[in-house]
């Protein structure tokens, strides 16, 4: 195997040196800028060595397939000297593949971290609401003593701690409890302020629930 790694590379390296000397006379008089035997020669393996990575993305078996077979051998070499011949388009046209390949797997972990933190945040209230807390009658009076509510604020948590739905809308709690949007809004905020609400913004907007701690001390001011 060693050997046969030896022999690749060779052919990549003098399938990149004949190349760039190619590429160097055909194009080194119309491109000025460029005019560099040495960096046509470097382009050229360059994109020599590039060939097995290209091979790889295509799920090709050449490299593998070559070892002991000269016909297989012959193709490769073929492979490496369009590669050099063509190494601008090659070089260019891979590191683009390359770069727009890190950007959508770069988006895609992206959304599926904003898909679990949304997903998160709408579980944590169905943990809290199932889980039973320790709470003793101190804490219990302390609660109730210090989170006194007015009227809204009850028909809100009422509404919120009932009906069929967790999550509930601004427009149902507003329905149900028959006030206008800036009241209701106005009471969330201090719900929430206060820990007694949640919301959570999700793919069908903003939604509120009722905390743990909003329970206790709806049952305690009831």
């Amino acid at each position: 195997m060693a050997n046969h790694i030896f022999i690749l590379a060779t052919v990549m390296l003098l399938a990149g040196i004949f190349g760039g000397l190619v590429n160097y006379y055909l194009y080194g008089d119309k491109d000025p800028d460029a005019a560099s035997l040495p960096r046509f020669l470097v382009v050229g393996v360059g994109a020599s060595f590039l060939v097995p990575v290209i091979l790889d993305m295509v799920n090709s078996e050449l490299v593998l397939e070559s070892q002991g077979d000269p016909s297989r051998l012959l193709i490769f070499t073929g492979f490496c000297l369009i590669s050099a011949l063509l190494s601008r388009f090659v070089i260019d046209n891979l590191s683009d593949r390359i770069l727009n390949e890190a950007q959508m797997a770069k988006q895609r972990s992206e959304d599926v971290q904003q898909s679990l933190r949304i997903m998160q945040n709408e579980l944590l209230p169905l943990i809290d609401t199932e889980t039973e807390h320790d709470v003793d009658g101190h804490d219990a009076q302390a609660a109730q003593a210090s989170d006194e509510l007015d009227v809204t604020s009850t028909q809100v948590l009422k509404i919120l701690s009932s009906g069929r739905f967790i999550f509930r809308s601004l427009a149902g709690i507003c329905r149900e409890a028959n006030e206008e949007e800036s009241t209701i809004l106005k009471t969330l905020n201090v719900l929430v302020t206060r820990s007694l609400a949640g919301k959570v913004s999700g793919k069908n907007g903003v939604r509120w629930h009722i905390t743990e701690k909003g329970r206790r001390v709806l049952e305690a001011n009831l």
